[in-house]
């Protein structure tokens, strides 16, 4: 029989931290790290092949870690005949095998996984520590505090809050380069001539480990999306570390201009490709804004690339965890456009006339990924047009994409992609014609539908959905101010116009909806 343990410390496959609270005090004598992949974590969504092999090759990678170190683990895994399949099964064998005193655990990034594990905890009477998770720059009760009393939350003013407690890219009390913010610099396009010679993504050649964790992939989730022979991404911390320098390097000094813009079958451009390493723990977020202020400050980064890229760590991440923890459980039924429409079978395969969306889908699926703007602007604008219902929206997000765990994941597709929050989280819903991806992108030059065009048989979907949101939300949006435009443009299209939008708007939704 194992030795009972004075403390079981719980650490999650979205943990995988050496610096985490959980392990602060941890005494190899007395206590065991317990870590458990299940198949349920695969499995209440679609998670896609790659995004599985992500979170299973570094939780492997890690336990392995932790005992070459002498730190005693108890890791079960997803093949184990005996293993019971989820998260609270396995933990309430180990509490049975190991009798541990007290279960420690770093704060989780999902309410589900939290309420399911303290369930356990209270049906064996074993006390739950949790610990502020110290991977952020914010806690969660600071973020509360800045919210209270506020009429509405804006990203930008708890942005500048960080960054005044901080000191990062501070001049004194004031910003570095006389302004807070450079988004405005940061919206170029490729043009006619296309990004040219783009630099290397770091990608990686799977180990033994990975490729142990691939072959079970295959074999036990093989009936999940996507693919996994492009299997590259960043499964330990050394290759972390080396993906953030090869960024900062190579991409950074573009990254500001071309945030934005897409190519069609370019898949990586100016990115950062380390959004998985950040959301596992293997990067701290500190050491990765760091890197790119110092880049600046060496004169290597335009401020605007430096500025662009930081606020996305230290601003919207920390923002949008603030959301997800003081919103839940409740945000997850946000469905402020009463959207209800099935998510298009063309999510899972591709397969589409739509260049953009074609391209979008093919390489989330094929890779794991696609940047914010694939996300925002053509999968999510696609979805917000659509109808879709916004939790379908939210599975398939969290699904497929390799760095997808719900606390960031949520907000962003629920509130700021779907606007199914009302409003809570951005101020508009980020709506937009197939002229936008037009000027971003040169995906219309080789598609067959025009984006100028609403209504007839080469009519862009994106053109003709749009004004059809525009006119089925017409007065609700009038209530926005950010709206205004927008709206005055539809009230110069004719009644005739309109009904004839609204008729392909719906043929179009038949079409994509039919047999499901």
């Amino acid at each position: 029989m194992t030795a009972p343990r004075k403390r079981l410390i719980l650490i999650l496959g979205d943990q995988l931290d050496e610096d985490a609270s959980a392990l602060s005090d941890f005494d190899s004598a007395h206590d065991m790290v317990w870590m458990a992949e299940v198949r349920e974590e695969s499995t209440h969504i679609a998670s896609s092949k790659q995004r599985s092999t992500v979170f299973l090759s570094a939780m492997r990678h890690f336990a392995s870690l932790l005992q070459t170190r002498g730190w005693p683990v108890m890791y079960r895994h997803l093949d184990d005949p005996d293993n019971s399949g989820t998260l609270a099964g396995e933990l309430a064998q180990a509490i049975a095998q190991m009798k541990p005193e007290q279960l420690l655990m770093t704060a989780p990034g999902d309410w589900r996984v939290l309420k399911s594990l303290r369930a356990v905890a209270q049906q064996h009477d074993v006390p739950l520590e949790i610990r502020d998770d110290n991977h952020f720059f914010s806690t969660v009760r600071e973020f509360a505090d800045h919210a209270k009393g506020r009429k509405q939350l804006r990203l930008e003013y708890f942005y500048r809050a960080l960054r005044q407690k901080t000191g990062i890219l501070m001049d004194g009390k004031q910003p570095v380069g006389g302004q807070w913010n450079f988004d405005a610099s940061n919206r170029g396009s490729f043009g006619k001539q296309g990004p040219g010679l783009l630099p290397a993504p770091t990608r990686f050649e799977p180990d033994a480990i990975t490729r142990e964790v691939m072959a079970m992939v295959n074999r036990e989730l093989a009936n999940h999306p996507g693919s996994i022979t492009t299997f590259g991404w960043p499964v330990t911390r050394a290759q972390a570390l080396q993906a953030l320098e090869s960024f900062i390097t190579h991409r950074l000094p573009s990254f500001g201009l071309y945030q934005d813009a897409m190519w069609e079958g370019e898949v990586w451009l100016y990115h950062s490709h380390i959004a998985s390493a950040l959301n596992l723990k293997l990067l701290n977020p500190r050491e990765v804004v760091s890197a790119a202020e110092k880049a600046y400050q060496d004169g290597h980064v335009p401020l605007p690339a430096a500025e662009g890229f930081i606020r996305q760590i230290l601003g919207w991440r920390e923002y949008v965890r603030g959301i997800y923890w003081t919103q839940m459980p409740s945000y997850l039924e946000g469905n402020a456009q009463n959207a209800h429409a099935p998510l298009p079978e063309l999510y899972w395969t591709g397969d589409t006339d739509m260049a953009c969306l074609r391209d979008a889908i093919t390489q989330t699926l094929q890779h794991g990924y696609a940047h914010h703007i694939q996300r925002l602007m053509v999968t999510g604008l696609y979805a917000l047009l659509f109808g879709v219902d916004p939790k379908q929206v939210h599975a398939w997000y969290l699904g497929v994409y390799v760095d997808a765990v719900e606390w960031v994941e949520l907000p962003n597709t629920l509130g700021m992609s779907q606007f199914a929050d009302g409003g809570l989280m951005a101020s508009k819903p980020y709506v937009a014609s197939g002229k936008y991806i037009d000027r971003m992108s040169n995906h219309c030059k080789g598609c067959r539908y025009d984006p100028a065009q609403s209504t007839g048989d080469t009519a862009c979907p994106f053109t003709t959905l749009y004004w059809d949101y525009l006119g089925r939300h017409a007065d609700t949006l009038a209530k926005n101010p950010r709206m205004v435009m927008q709206l005055k443009n539809l009230n110069r299209l004719s009644q005739e116009q309109r009904e004839a939008i609204a008729a392909q708007a719906q043929k179009h939704r038949h079409t994509q909806t039919r047999g499901r």
